[in-house]
């Protein structure tokens, strides 16, 4: 009985790695990314039609803001939307990495993919049956608005338009706006446990999430230290901020950013005779102690440490 338990437990661990490893495809343009996109290219002409009719790519979206600091957003919103779609049941949403290493092998630039006459081709390449794309303007200083079309790539149609609007302190709502649309318009059903579950922000705080959408674009230039400095700057501003951590635990699990280590701060703290928790130090006495010949066996030991 105890050993079917176990089996048990450890078969439903096996499914969630594999479940939780295909949801985090990492954001670091792997050897075997680059070689795939390679690979789609030179092979383009013998590609089938899309087979699947349930997957998705979001492609950047464009900024037409006119101000440059808002450009990190480009990536973030579909950063996002790539993982908030990707945990809805039924839809197969295309790995962010496969969709830049496009952009790298084709040259054509973020732009260049979200034109409407591009849409069969890159569909094809990334083999999505609809793409998201979209363009983030500001009417005001302090507003931003956010349009997205879902296209149906084989034809070029577009299916439906998302729009919403706020304040930067608000990117993660707009984002919500922009989800739940896309999900409107492709029909799918949600329960209203997996609509809670979705409306679970990546961050409310927008400095953390520029940081980290400032991150994952150093990681494409193969930028990787600053990269990690920019997602733990994310952290530090949020910890409990989104992909974050795992993006810092792919560079350093990939060799790409050595791991920090202690043992500096652990011998400046011998040496300074102190501690790295603010501990008692071997100055510090210790009272009230009964010595082991006054303690009666056959009762509950109590030990009272007093500290100065």
């Amino acid at each position: 009985m105890v050993f079917k338990r176990y089996s048990t437990i450890c078969l439903s661990l096996i499914v969630f790695t594999a479940h939780a490893g295909n949801l985090w495809a990492g954001q670091v343009i792997t050897k075997d990314t680059r070689e795939w996109a390679n690979k789609a290219l030179q092979e383009e002409k013998s590609l089938k039609s899309v087979k699947a009719q349930n997957t998705l790519a979001v492609l950047y979206f464009q900024n037409k803001s006119g101000k440059e600091e808002l450009n990190p957003l480009q990536k973030g919103f579909a950063l996002m939307l790539i993982t908030d779609l990707s945990s809805v049941k039924g839809l197969q949403v295309i790995e962010r990495i496969k969709l830049q290493a496009l952009v790298e092998e084709i040259g054509i630039g973020t732009s260049g993919l979200l034109e409407q006459a591009s849409a069969p081709r890159v569909g094809k390449l990334l083999g999505a049956k609809w793409m998201v794309g979209g363009d983030i303007a500001g009417a005001q200083q302090a507003e931003l608005q956010v349009k997205s079309d879902l296209l149906d790539a084989p034809t070029a149609k577009i299916i439906g338009k998302s729009a919403a609007k706020g304040t930067l302190p608000e990117l993660f709502r707009i984002e919500k706006d922009l989800l739940f649309n896309i999900i409107k318009l492709l029909n799918i059903k949600i329960t209203p446990e997996e609509e809670t579950r979705l409306r679970k922000p990546c961050s409310t705080n927008s400095k953390a999430l520029f940081a980290l959408f400032e991150g994952v674009d150093a990681s494409d230039r193969q930028e990787y230290e600053k990269a990690a400095q920019l997602y733990e700057k994310a952290l530090d501003d949020d910890p409990n901020i989104c992909m974050a951590d795992d993006a810092l635990n792919e560079l350093h699990n990939l060799g790409l950013v050595p791991v920090k280590s202690k043992s500096g701060e652990l011998l400046n703290s011998l040496k300074n005779d102190t501690s790295l928790t603010n501990a008692v130090t071997t100055k510090d006495e210790i009272r009230n102690i009964k010595p082991p010949s006054t303690m009666n066996t056959t009762t509950d030991v109590n030990i009272q440490v007093n500290f100065p």
